[in-house]
């Protein structure tokens, strides 16, 4: 049974100088033609793909707007059925208008992702690609834009094929083996057979690793600014926003509560939170501050602990360090645009960037610094990163049968055995870009699009 022809408005809602209706399904271009007048006098139905026609939009008598319709035939299409796109004034009633009267002449609303669902569906893209689209859309910096450009262009679907091409050679060889015991099977020398499963855990290891580092692309990096009072939080936190977000004084226990800001380090994006000075104080209202800051250490992915580098360390600052030593932490000294007294050594094996917030003076340090403890800098234009948590658990899965099968193989387990752990490998990899997936995790995935793509 075909697919029902279905509409949505495929551009951004609100007032613009132009939106665009999308149509596609069997009777696209029937549906176009009972709106759509070209001034040329030519029904879309007699032009070829990938053509324009200008002319107006009515509904019976009643002239809508002026309109460019483009038509593109099946299969040479975004979802590879027959498509028209009307492009007409922006206005968000003009867009409604119109698409209330497709909907009337036999169409029906796409829900949200359907083009797309339908592309997938129709073999235009695998999910890896799918996937990358929202990316490509909602993406909040350069970065992002990048990776999801790269896995849209298919670094991720490509990476993926070779993966699966060395495990299918394996599996294939586990095959014959098992129908021809007694031949002498070239891919079933133990080295042969074993580098072929090295080299699909090394890069599934690898896309792990970057996954996270692109996640943090994506999403930003938890930050909490912490310390004691007065040894230049606030002004820290100031240098890394470029403006007055924090109060700055030379009062103690000025910040009471979090102050939060997103802040731009390179591609990277801070979530800061700066944090009420940590000590000790019978002030009410303090300690609830103080009580949060601590929370915050807990809950961030990220710390930047400050020490002034005009003061001795103190039992406040030693219960300071040892809170975050089993956190990412990077132990910023301050103030070193004046004398120093305090006691470096005690931050030995640590990440330590000294800094004068106040003059600016550091900030490059403290940049590479992030840089390098979010694993960010080993990722290229180029690199194949898997987006989402569905594309981390397949990964996942598939290393794991990798490593089963491995494990097999050189606790001289039966080659069968070690072929089970290799389709477990495989099937995982078959879900990630959607070769063989159910109608459920489809359903999920194009749930999170926009109506219109």
């Amino acid at each position: 049974m075909a697919e029902k022809t279905i509409a949505a408005i495929a551009s951004a809602s609100g007032e613009g100088a132009l939106g665009v209706i999308r149509i596609s399904g069997e009777n696209a271009i029937s549906i176009a033609d009972s709106v759509f007048s070209a001034v040329s006098g030519k029904s879309l139905e007699s032009l070829k793909g990938y053509t324009a026609a200008y002319g107006v939009i009515k509904d019976n008598d009643t002239r809508l707007d002026d309109a460019v319709a483009t038509v593109f035939r099946n299969p040479h299409s975004y979802t590879g059925e027959d498509v028209v796109e009307f492009s007409v004034h922006g206005g968000s009633i003009m867009l409604r208008s119109v698409l209330r009267l497709i909907l009337s002449r036999g169409a029906i609303l796409a829900e949200a992702g359907e083009f797309t669902k339908r592309a997938f569906l129709n073999g235009k893209l695998d999910l890896t690609k799918a996937e990358s689209i929202m990316g490509l859309i909602s993406a909040r910096s350069e970065a992002e834009l990048r990776l999801s450009r790269a896995a849209h262009s298919g670094k991720v679907s490509s990476k993926i094929a070779e993966i699966e091409a060395d495990l299918v050679a394996a599996d294939a060889s586990v095959a014959a083996f098992s129908d021809y015991p007694d031949e002498d099977i070239e891919d079933l020398n133990p080295e042969n057979f074993l580098r072929m499963l090295r080299n699909a855990e090394k890069t599934l290891h690898k896309m792990l690793r970057d996954y996270d580092a692109g996640k943090i692309l994506s999403e930003g990096i938890r930050t909490a600014i912490v310390g004691k009072p007065n040894v230049g939080k606030s002004t820290l936190m100031n240098m890394l926003s470029g403006e007055e977000r924090s109060i700055v004084t030379n009062v103690a226990g000025t910040t009471r509560d979090i102050i939060e800001e997103t802040v731009t380090i390179g591609d990277i994006t801070l979530r800061l939170a700066d944090t009420a000075g940590i000590h000790e104080t019978v002030d009410t209202v303090e300690s609830i501050g103080v009580k949060l800051a601590k929370e915050r250490i807990e809950t961030s992915q990220l710390v930047l602990a400050v020490f002034d580098s005009t003061s001795a360390l103190n039992k406040e600052d030693l219960e300071l360090l040892e809170a975050v030593k089993t956190k990412n932490t990077i132990v910023i000294i301050n103030k070193t645009d004046l004398e120093s007294v305090i006691d470096k050594s005690v931050f030995k094996d640590m990440r330590v960037v000294e800094v004068s917030a106040k003059q600016g003076i550091g900030y490059d340090e403290l940049k590479e610094e992030i840089i390098e403890i979010s694993g960010t800098n080993n990722l290229s234009a180029d690199s194949a990163v898997l987006i989402g948590e569905r594309q981390r658990a397949c990964a996942e899965r598939a290393l794991d049968g990798v490593e089963e099968a491995i494990n097999a193989l050189q606790t001289g387990c039966t080659m069968d055995a070690v072929g089970v752990c290799i389709d477990d490998a495989i099937s995982a990899l078959f879900e990630l870009t959607g070769k063989r997936v159910t109608n459920e995790v489809t359903d999920e995935i194009f749930r999170r699009f926009c109506v219109g793509k």
